[in-house]
């Protein structure tokens, strides 16, 4: 006595027909925020926020990337400075070269030095672009440098 199975066919396994090819989901594109950090900061962040506090009704003198020591604290690191037309500056300074990294915020009225340091987005999880413009604006409203006060 054998202890064989008997083989059942199945009326779909002709090896001569092909099966129908199932399209492929198109790749999602990389998330901005995914991209080199000064990729990031100088091609999205920095025109959206230009563009964002304009909009808003504030003349922007000068905004720019800078790599160099964070006023008052010291420290190197990189920072998105920022001067309005009313000479009034903040820093937004990144810990290391990631979106992610620990952020602060510095303030300074017209012609002084910062006087307000402040840790920025210590509690979010995730940093995505509108959460990080939607923070420094309303960090500015904040201060009355923006909007309707």
């Amino acid at each position: 006595m054998e202890n064989s199975t008997p083989k059942v066919e199945s009326k779909n396994e002709n090896p001569n027909i092909e099966k129908p090819s199932i399209p492929k989901k198109p790749a999602k594109p990389p998330k901005i925020e995914d991209k080199p950090f000064n990729e990031f900061i100088n091609n999205y962040f920095i025109p959206e926020l230009k563009s964002s506090i304009q909009d808003k009704g504030k003349e922007i003198y000068e905004i720019k990337l800078i790599h160099g020591n964070r006023p008052v604290v010291g420290g190197k690191c990189w920072m998105v400075f920022c001067e309005l037309i009313d000479e009034r500056k903040f820093w937004l300074c990144f810990n290391q070269d990631i979106i992610t990294s620990g952020k602060t915020i510095l303030l300074a009225e017209s012609n002084s030095d910062p006087s307000i340091v402040e840790s920025f987005l210590i509690d979010e999880k995730k940093t995505t672009l509108p959460l990080l413009i939607s923070r420094v604006l309303q960090r500015l409203n904040g201060q009355k440098w923006i909007g309707e006060n």
